[in-house]
């Protein structure tokens, strides 16, 4: 069958369902159903799909229809520089995550070997792609969840970094080995009512317990900051993921547990997203 025909038929779909991005949507599943990248999908329109290929490609695309994103339906999604693998058990990362790996990078010096701990590392995003910018810092990180951790491990592997992060299955409060140069978390940090007018998307498929962060969202980074003001070096950044309208909540809580505000970075929509502190 043509080309043509099968993405008409998957846009329509998907534009019915009420997808926003129907034609990328479309384009990427039937990418990843017929082997070929999109832009040879778009500029070759010659290329045919065979009744299989056809087959798999209208079951992917009731997938997408009923919310469920795409990057659990092709169990991947570029982040930073890299294509990680990811599954229900993990958090999408997202592009305003890519700030926290933009303010380490200024923190660690390249010929210099520093400590580094993410907490909470899902799909290990964050300390993966610091550890590729960064060869000589020596990676921890923990999560709360065993099938995170799994999942984190694989991306290691996929990236010929698992003998420089260790993993640990751990709850932020039980966590007490080592100490570091730089702590780095994007924390669960919405507050329980919003996280009911989360769009269904992330609200049927994404696992909750990574974005839900109390009555007010401060719950879960209260632990981090906390914890943090141990595990810290003096002298030691923090750099952390914060909501959009959480900036003197949590900046309150860093002067509180002994931490110098050094800056508070906007995202893409000119929010407040991420804060940097030094361990005074």
């Amino acid at each position: 069958m043509n080309i043509n025909s099968i993405l008409d038929d998957g846009y329509k779909d998907l534009i019915n369902s009420s997808s926003k991005t129907s034609k990328l949507d479309a384009e990427l599943l039937l990418s990843s159903v017929i082997k070929k990248n999109v832009k040879e999908i778009i500029f070759d329109r010659s290329i045919k799909a065979t009744k299989n290929q056809l087959k798999s490609f209208r079951a992917l695309i009731t997938r997408r229809k009923l919310g469920e994103p795409i990057a659990y339906i092709l169990k991947k999604k570029e982040f930073w520089k890299n294509i990680f693998y990811v599954d229900k058990n993990v958090l999408i990362p997202r592009p305003d995550t890519e700030i926290l790996i933009e303010e380490a990078i200024k923190l660690l010096n390249k010929k210099q070997t520093k400590f580094v701990l993410d907490i909470g590392t899902g799909s290990g995003c964050i300390i993966i792609s610091l550890a590729k910018e960064r060869p000589n810092i020596v990676g921890t990180a923990i999560d709360i969840s065993k099938s995170a951790i799994k999942v984190a491990k694989i991306n290691a592997k996929m990236h010929h970094l698992k003998n420089r992060i260790k993993f640990y299955n751990s709850s932020v409060d039980n966590f007490f080995k080592g100490k570091y140069d730089l702590i780095i978390s994007n924390p669960p940090y919405i507050s329980n009512l919003k996280i009911r007018y989360l769009v269904k998307d992330i609200l049927g498929f994404e696992p909750l317990v990574s974005l839900k962060g109390g009555p007010d969202g401060s719950a879960i980074l209260n632990r981090v900051i906390k914890k943090s003001s141990n595990l810290i070096k003096t002298g030691g950044k923090l750099v952390l993921e914060i909501g959009y309208d959480q900036r003197y909540m949590v900046t309150k809580l860093l002067k509180k547990e002994g931490f110098y505000i050094n800056r508070l970075v906007k995202d893409y929509a000119n929010n407040d997203r991420c804060v940097v502190a030094t361990k005074l």
